[in-house]
């Protein structure tokens, strides 16, 4: 039997072992409870505004309020342009599941054109799916109450309520005021991210000139949440920045007024106050309605205006261009007289053509058998050519060019619209570049009638003739005040000073009085004025656009519309203190004296009369003048080699001069 041996024990190094467990235990409960008094330190002080901070937005979040876009007055305080309350759809894919079976759902319950669904699905594919896409833009009362009915079967898909945009006149200022559009991916590359909150950014007119003023400046207001991320209250608010109102120029009576005495023709005018440069009235006809384009026109629609032949959203305005004609004719004869070239007195005979030395092909007067002895004031009121030519011809084309573009001509006015042209003044640089080819003297000979290449706007002739009825060249504007709130008063809007259109004003007065005989009896226009209460000053004009057919002059009424005479009239009233300027272009109107001058007859009487025009059906094909009032050219052809007498070389150009 073996023998258990038992373990002698130690109490006193038991005990000892005991404690240092016992102290090694406690000590590293110490440091376990030390780091965690640390870190709930760490938690509770150090990070506390950081957790703070992420509580509160876990809680409260930050909702942009999108501002009122800024309104528009004309300058009697009419509104032009304001917002309606507006409901839209808007869906955020991340959150509306199965996108197809939700568009098949709500297509019952809230009507869904194929365009809008196409719209959608091509903004989903460009847009981040937790970003919300607007599916419907405009939804009836009708809609928003059926889908408040079925909401909770369409989770990621919200009502939205905005502000939209609406023309009380729709297309009687569509060329002025313009349209806004739904703002796009290019729209937030142009003017940053934080424009995608803006419902619509401007596209034409003011609405696009003006639109960083008028959009103003993006808001934001504090909500709190429950956990589900549903809004609870509004507990704060960081106000957005209302658009800036702007007070137009414009008159809208006038406005109506001008639209009226145009009746169905096509064409451009223009009123200003030659004392300010204050636009009063403008229209490009035909017109359109912009509340088509603000969410978005339809295929149907858009098509319809771009098929018009007659081009109803091209601003002829400030985008297109008509040969002047005689209405050039005021500004040459004041070049004539600041160049020393012509004293008022002076006289040239006209016999009805006139030839360059050495050529057999001529350029006609308005009166075969010629005027006689024309001075500087029955130049302008008889329209005679030939003075004209023979002033162009002793100025030069060099100072010609000068002259011309020192009254505007050639380039832009500075309006302020976007994508205004400059035109065409003619020179030898212009016609190189146009075509390569040299300069003769039988261009200029064009260039002294407003024919050859010749391109300018309404604008520029009522900025020039403005310049002669006040002696001062001033910027046409639109925008005449602006105001950054309801309450606040109104700020004009300043304007760069004008320019003297001439170091002597005796000469300005002579082609003033040039201009008043012009109206009447015995001058081109003296028809517009007849029974007048009041007097007027203008200068009729006509742009030929196909030459004459031999000595025959050729009647516009027998010729396609793209082809026919365009009438121009430029003028101001009352003479002797004008308030008011104007250009007119009639497209295919056959002649200044019979299409365009009635016109602004009616635009006169309106503003200095308050009479509004009545329709008139003559004026939809304007009879040409008395055959004894064509201008009968004659041809030929010069000396074989000799480029001066040849063609368009010789300045035979398809519009080769003005029949007033």
């Amino acid at each position: 039997m073996r023998k258990r041996q038992e373990r002698i024990r130690n109490p006193s190094a038991e005990a000892a072992q005991f404690r240092l467990r016992a102290f090694v235990g406690f000590g590293l409960v110490l440091l376990a409870l030390a780091g965690l008094a640390g870190w709930y330190f760490r938690l509770q002080v150090v990070q506390h505004d950081d957790f703070a901070r992420q509580s509160e937005a876990n809680r409260i979040k930050p909702r942009p309020v999108v501002p009122a876009r800024g309104l528009i007055y004309d300058r009697k305080g009419r509104l032009l342009a304001d917002n309606v309350p507006a409901y839209r759809l808007d869906v955020t894919p991340e959150d509306a599941g199965d996108i197809q079976r939700m568009l098949r759902e709500l297509s019952q319950v809230v009507e869904l054109s194929p365009e809008e669904i196409e719209r959608f699905e091509a903004a989903r594919r460009a847009t981040r799916s937790f970003r919300s896409i607007t599916l419907k833009q405009r939804l009836s009362d009708e809609e928003v109450a059926r889908f408040a009915v079925d909401r909770w079967r369409f989770p990621g898909v919200e009502v939205v309520a905005y502000l939209n945009r609406r023309y009380l006149h729709g297309d009687l200022l569509a060329h002025v005021i313009g349209y806004v559009g739904r703002t796009d991916e290019n729209d937030v590359e142009r003017y940053g991210k934080d424009h995608v909150l803006f419902p619509h950014t401007g596209r034409t007119g003011i609405e696009r000139y003006y639109d960083e003023l008028l959009r103003g400046k993006i808001g934001y207001e504090q909500v709190e949440t429950n956990v589900e991320g549903r809004a609870l209250r509004s507990i704060g608010m960081v106000p957005a920045q209302a658009g800036t109102d702007l007070r137009l120029g414009i008159d809208l009576e006038l406005q109506r007024a001008m639209v009226m005495a145009f009746g169905d023709q096509t064409g451009a005018a223009i009123a200003v106050d030659p004392r300010t440069g204050e636009i009063l009235a403008m229209v490009s006809l035909p017109s359109f309605d912009p509340n088509l384009f603000v969410n978005g026109i339809s295929n149907a629609d858009y098509r319809r205006l771009m098929d018009d032949p007659s081009r109803p959203l091209f601003n002829r305005l400030v985008l297109g261009g008509v040969a002047p004609g005689s209405t050039i004719k005021p500004m040459l004869a004041l070049a004539g007289l600041d160049s020393g070239l012509r004293k008022p007195e002076d006289r040239v005979l006209s016999t009805g053509m006139f030839y360059l030395p050495g050529t057999s092909r001529g350029w006609g007067d308005a009166s075969r058998g010629g005027h006689g002895w024309t001075d500087l004031r029955k130049s302008i009121s008889a329209s005679v050519n030939t003075y004209y030519y023979k002033l162009a011809l002793d100025l030069g084309i060099e100072r010609f060019v000068q002259y011309m573009g020192h009254y505007g001509f050639g380039s832009p006015t500075g309006i302020d619209l976007v994508g205004e042209t400059g035109g065409i003044l003619p020179s030898p640089e212009s016609k190189r570049a146009a075509r390569g080819e040299r300069w003769y003297p039988g261009d200029t000979v064009n260039a002294s009638i407003g024919q050859g290449d010749w391109k300018v706007t309404p604008l520029q002739l009522v900025r020039a003739t403005a310049g002669l009825a006040d002696g001062q060249l001033r910027r046409p504007h639109l925008v005449t005040q602006v105001r950054s709130g309801f309450d606040a008063p109104w700020t004009p809007l300043e304007q760069p000073p004008g320019v003297p259109i001439s170091p002597n004003p005796e000469n300005v007065e002579v082609v003033r009085l040039g201009m008043r005989d012009t109206m009447q009896p015995g001058g081109t226009g003296w028809r517009t004025a007849l029974g007048a209460p009041y007097t007027m000053a203008g200068k009729t004009g006509t742009a030929q656009v196909v030459s004459r057919r031999g000595t025959a002059a050729v009647d516009p009424r027998s010729l396609p519309l793209h082809l026919r005479h365009r009438a121009l009239f430029v003028g101001f009233a009352p003479a002797e203190a004008p308030t008011i300027a104007v250009a007119i272009a009639v497209e295919g109107g056959g002649y200044g004296g019979s299409a365009a001058g009635p016109i602004a007859r009616k635009i006169f009487d309106a503003w200095l009369l308050g009479k509004m025009p009545e329709p008139d059906p003559e004026l939809q094909a304007a009879p040409a003048p008395p055959a004894a009032q064509q201008a009968a050219p004659a041809t030929g052809a010069g000396p074989a080699g000799a480029p001066a007498a040849s063609g368009a070389d010789a300045g035979g150009d398809r519009r080769e001069e003005d029949a007033e």
